[in-house]
């Protein structure tokens, strides 16, 4: 099964595409079945400077480059959050993540949400870690030699490995 976790923003938009073994052993040698596999993570970026349209238009080619060339099963969204004391923030978000959500269904893509805290307790084992934790979670995950960064990466990443555990694919984060 492959998972392309992203976590939608205007100006950094991070993409993370893991793999889990199928129950049927196709598993890599020394590789327990339904561990992840990351296969290819980054950010797709926008020049703070250039109109909103242009910036959704190059969010949205990038994002269609991605599911194009790694072909998700399902592609897991981090919701939308916003304070209430920065609505226009949650504004411009929500514009990203209209875009992540329309490049996935242009794709056929199925798309998957899950919360910012469910995204943490389920990697972390607290809906209010820090992006210092997450970023250590992920590292450790998939052991890297660093954490992940800009931490927009580790944020896709930590999406993705959400719907493992929530579709059931995966037992723990090793």
């Amino acid at each position: 099964m492959r998972i392309l976790g992203i976590d939608p923003g205007l100006q950094r938009t991070g993409y993370g595409v893991i793999e889990l073994a199928s129950p049927a052993g196709d598993a890599a040698p020394g590789t327990a079945v339904g561990a992840p596999r990351l296969v290819e993570a980054g950010v797709i970026r926008t020049t703070r400077t250039d109109d909103l349209a242009d910036r959704l238009v190059e969010i949205r080619c990038g994002l269609a480059a991605v599911i194009e060339e790694f072909t998700p099963d399902v592609v897991a969204v981090e919701t939308l959050y916003s304070h209430y004391r920065h609505p226009r923030t949650a504004i411009l978000m929500g514009h990203a993540r209209g875009i992540v959500l329309a490049a996935a269904a242009e794709a056929g893509a199925r798309v998957e949400s899950y919360g910012a805290t469910m995204i943490k307790k389920s990697l972390v084992g607290s809906g209010h870690a820090s992006k210092q934790q997450i970023q250590r979670a992920i590292q450790s995950a998939f052991r890297l030699q660093e954490t992940p960064y800009p931490a927009d990466v580790a944020d896709a990443l930590a999406v993705a490995l959400c719907h493992a555990h929530h579709a059931g694919r995966m037992a723990h984060v090793p």
